[in-house]
C-alpha cells in the first residue's frame, strides 16, 4: 500500500504554523546577575584572613573568594538596592556599601561568631523575609548576616 506523503507534510507544517505558548525571553545584551563585589582595604590580606577565619569563607590562592548560589537553601537571587544619603541603615559603618551573607542557621553562626569574639551589633528574629543580625569586619564594614524565611 502506498501512502501519500502530502498530508504528512501538511500536518507538520501546520504544526510548526501554531504559535507555543509565550515564554519571556531577555533579548542579548543584558544583566545576568552580579558577578563580584570589590572594594578597598587599609589590609587587603589581613581582612580577607578575617573573612577565611571568622566568617569561614573560603579564600582563593588568587586572594579572592568565589560563592556558587546553588547550595542547598540559598535565595535564588541578590538583592541590589540604594538607601538615601540621610540613611542611618549602615550605621555605625561610615562606608558607602553594606554586605550581606545569606546563612542556613542564623543561631548556629551566631554562636560561632561569638565564640571568636565578634560583636553582635543587633539581631532581628521577627522580620517577614527571614531572620538577620549585624556585624562590622575589621575595616567597618557593615555586615548583614540573613536566614531568608522558609
Amino acid at each position: 500500500m502506498k501512502t501519500n506523503p502530502i498530508p504528512f507534510v501538511a500536518a507538520i507544517t501546520l504544526t510548526a504554523a501554531v504559535p507555543s505558548p509565550a515564554i519571556a525571553v531577555e533579548p542579548v545584551g543584558h544583566i545576568t546577575g552580579v558577578g563580584g563585589v570589590f572594594f578597598r582595604s587599609r589590609d587587603p590580606k589581613a581582612l580577607m584572613a578575617w573573612y577565611r577565619d571568622v566568617l569561614g569563607i573560603k579564600i582563593e590562592a588568587w586572594g579572592g573568594a568565589t560563592m556558587a548560589y546553588d547550595a542547598a537553601g540559598h535565595p535564588p537571587v541578590v538583592t541590589l538596592n540604594a538607601f538615601g544619603a540621610k540613611s542611618d541603615y549602615l550605621a555605625p559603618s561610615s562606608r558607602e556599601f553594606m554586605l550581606n551573607f545569606a546563612v542556613d542557621d542564623l543561631a548556629a553562626f551566631l554562636e560561632r561568631l561569638k565564640a571568636k569574639g565578634v560583636t553582635i551589633l543587633k539581631r532581628n528574629d521577627n522580620d517577614p523575609s527571614g531572620k538577620f543580625a549585624w556585624i562590622l569586619d575589621p575595616d567597618g564594614t557593615k555586615i548583614e548576616l540573613w536566614q531568608p524565611a522558609p
